[in-house]
């Protein structure tokens, strides 16, 4: 992966963007997919869009979601200790222990998620995991009044880890569920501005907001923009560690290329497009299975309106919805060439419907 894509990359996944608070994020996204664009903009709730070929035909939406899992204080007591509430799927298990930023209207504030010494817990049978109002952060002060000096209800929480490489191309972070969502629409939108390939279609690259929550921000955009065909990209459960039966869950591996889903709302002749630019660009796939929902943002926007050919691209993710999720950057790079590829496979006008 270029230099200039790596550093992107990072930037994205160390800039905070808890749901419903992704400003920050979307910031970084838009300064740097504008680059490749004829125009950018964003609406009421801060989804950002990019466009590249304005006037073309069809019009196809290369979708991702910025936000990430996050808590926000819930209830402050009177020793200053602060409670959360859960945003998003935030496995409270795993939060214990960890180092957290909140982020206030007057800056970051570090903070600690306590645990208790095994010295200090009752040993009446094996513990049970914390609920997510058993969980409380010390951020270093005495009283409920120093706290409310500093923070206050409602203000967004995210942990402190950061993107790193953990061996070869392996990159270890907290959030890329689904900061490699938005770096590879972007990628792509910067694939095609580069390309001396003459595009038919109109392309929006949309980095939009409140997935983790609701698929909110998908709802939205794709009322407004109204496009033919919709390529969105997400993580899926990489399935090749201990514990994880691939029976139930698949065979997906990391490192060997991104995953398209089938059945549902991924439209069959997009997805046998993908497969065609694919096999064409020599870039090997992974498949799975879904029964009646796949989780992300393609749910919502297949059915908007009268209906939006959609597809989904996956990338492998080990320990999703932790702050070690793991991934390859020879998958991630793969995803951007091939929604580049079929973007610019395209003819003039060309709708996608299912063949009676």
């Amino acid at each position: 992966m270029r230099e200039a894509s790596i550093d992107f990359l990072k930037t994205l996944v160390n800039t905070p963007s808890p749901t419903g608070h992704e400003t920050r994020g979307q910031r970084v996204w838009l300064d740097y997919a504008g680059q490749f664009a004829d125009e950018t903009f964003s609406d009421a709730y801060g989804n950002c869009v990019a466009v590249l070929n304005k006037g073309g035909g069809p019009r196809i939406m290369l979708a991702a979601h910025a936000d990430e899992i996050a808590m926000a204080v819930n209830y402050i007591d009177d020793n200053g200790f602060i409670y959360v509430r859960r945003m998003g799927g935030i496995d409270a298990a795993i939060t214990k222990a960890q180092r957290i930023i909140i982020h206030t209207r007057n800056g970051a504030v570090k903070g600690v998620v306590g645990n208790v010494a095994p010295h200090l817990m009752k040993s009446d049978g094996e513990p049970k995991p914390p609920k997510i109002h058993d969980i409380f952060i010390d951020i270093g002060v005495s009283s409920r009044k120093d706290a409310e000096k500093i923070v206050r209800v409602g203000d967004p929480i995210t942990l402190a880890d950061e993107f790193d490489i953990l061996r070869g191309d392996l990159a270890v972070a907290r959030a890329f569920d689904n900061r490699i969502g938005t770096f590879a629409v972007a990628e792509a939108l910067r694939l095609l501005k580069e390309s001396k390939v003459k595009l038919n279609c109109e392309v929006c690259a949309v980095s939009n907001v409140q997935e983790e929550v609701g698929l909110l921000g998908a709802r939205q955009i794709a009322y407004s923009l109204k496009p033919d065909i919709a390529l969105v990209v997400d993580v899926t459960h990489a399935t090749d560690y201990p514990t994880v039966s691939k029976a139930q869950h698949g065979d997906i591996k990391v490192g060997k290329g991104p995953a398209l889903t089938h059945g549902g709302c991924n439209h069959p002749e997009v997805v046998k497009r993908l497969e065609a630019v694919a096999a064409k660009q020599k870039i090997p796939l992974q498949h799975e299975a879904m029964s009646a929902t796949s989780g992300t943002d393609t749910d919502v926007i297949f059915w908007t309106r009268g209906g939006i050919a959609s597809a989904l691209i996956s990338l492998p993710n080990r320990y999703m919805h932790s702050p070690v999720e793991v991934v390859s950057l020879k998958d991630l790079e793969l995803i951007p060439q091939l929604m580049a590829a079929f973007v610019q496979s395209l003819k003039k006008g060309e709708q996608f419907k299912v063949k009676i």
